[in-house]
């Protein structure tokens, strides 16, 4: 199974910094943390590129202060998965082509054609010093809870995977339309195949319309993409300031030791596995992936 490798969905959450369980004294800065971070594990996810465009410069910082092997996943810009967007996050030249009548609240929709071209264009150079490194491991797109299974939903899910051809991309569905009975999930398993795309295997809560269950496939064997989101019922959807504290929630190891029968089953179907803990308040996560990578036998860092 050398070839899991297990880590966590950002390295910047504001209450790991906080915490001061995870990262030494010293690192103080945004370079030295993510030197410290990538001494500990050998991928991780970043989840700032969810929220506004990356910039290639910041990219290419990540590239060089990393090692050799070590892989970034970046969650595709927010906008592109049909969720909400404050044109506010758009770079300054977009929001003025937008112009002052552009809407508080975005939705790709919204957005005129060469505007969109022009931000996939950026978002693609941002990619590119990842790339170029050999670091960039999925572009990962966590599409909206309102994105159904249906024509509408499967041609905006075809348009991303036609804007990242050339790339690795994974898919993460939040609406349980995707995987309701025997018949829809199989639908959808053939749908990825077809695109190219890799499916994302989904540990979270259950019995919410915008929650799917773990299915345990792989669709493009270059990856297996394993997210943990934890199973905290109780604040799925509750709304607050930090996202992080939706997915508190400490995995025991016996939860993390029935995932490992499945986990080597795949990891028998796809070249890589990323298992990523989305537990992001605090420790949570990072303490996790090191139980999970001992459970399995592999390197932590």
């Amino acid at each position: 199974m050398n070839n899991i490798l297990v880590g966590t969905s950002s390295w910047t959450d504001k209450t790991l910094i906080e915490c001061g369980r995870f990262y030494p004294g010293d690192a103080r800065s945004a370079q030295a943390r993510l030197r410290y971070y990538a001494s500990q594990f050998p991928v991780v996810e970043v989840d700032s590129s969810y929220y506004g465009m990356p910039a290639p410069s910041t990219a290419q910082l990540w590239a060089e202060r990393t090692p050799q092997h070590f892989v970034f996943n970046l969650k595709a810009f927010r906008l592109f998965t049909g969720h909400q967007t404050s044109p506010e996050v758009l770079p300054k030249d977009i929001q003025r082509a937008m112009g002052a009548a552009a809407s508080k609240t975005l939705y790709y929709k919204d957005v005129p054609g060469e505007i969109r071209d022009e931000l996939w264009r950026r978002f693609s150079e941002a990619l590119e010093p990842l790339r170029q490194a050999g670091k960039l491991g999925a572009v990962h797109f966590q599409f909206a809870p309102w994105l159904l299974r249906n024509r509408q939903g499967m041609a905006q899910v075809r348009e991303c995977a036609a804007r990242m051809e050339g790339l690795l991309m994974s898919v993460e569905f939040r609406h349980k339309s995707w995987f309701d009975d025997a018949d829809s999930t199989a639908s959808t398993l053939a749908f990825q195949r077809e695109l190219g795309v890799a499916h994302t295997i989904v540990d979270g809560p259950q019995g919410f319309a915008n929650c799917v269950p773990c299915v345990w496939e792989v669709t493009n064997p270059a990856l297996a993409l394993v997210r943990l989101h934890g199973r905290n019922q109780d604040t799925w959807n509750v709304r607050s300031a930090a996202s992080s504290s939706r997915f508190d929630y400490w995995y025991s190891k016996e939860e993390l030791a029935a995932m490992v029968p499945p986990l080597r089953r795949v990891s028998g179907l796809a070249r890589s596995v990323h298992v990523l803990f989305n537990t992001n308040y605090q420790d949570q996560g990072q303490v996790s992936a090191r139980l999970m990578a001992s459970l399995l036998d592999v390197k932590a860092g």
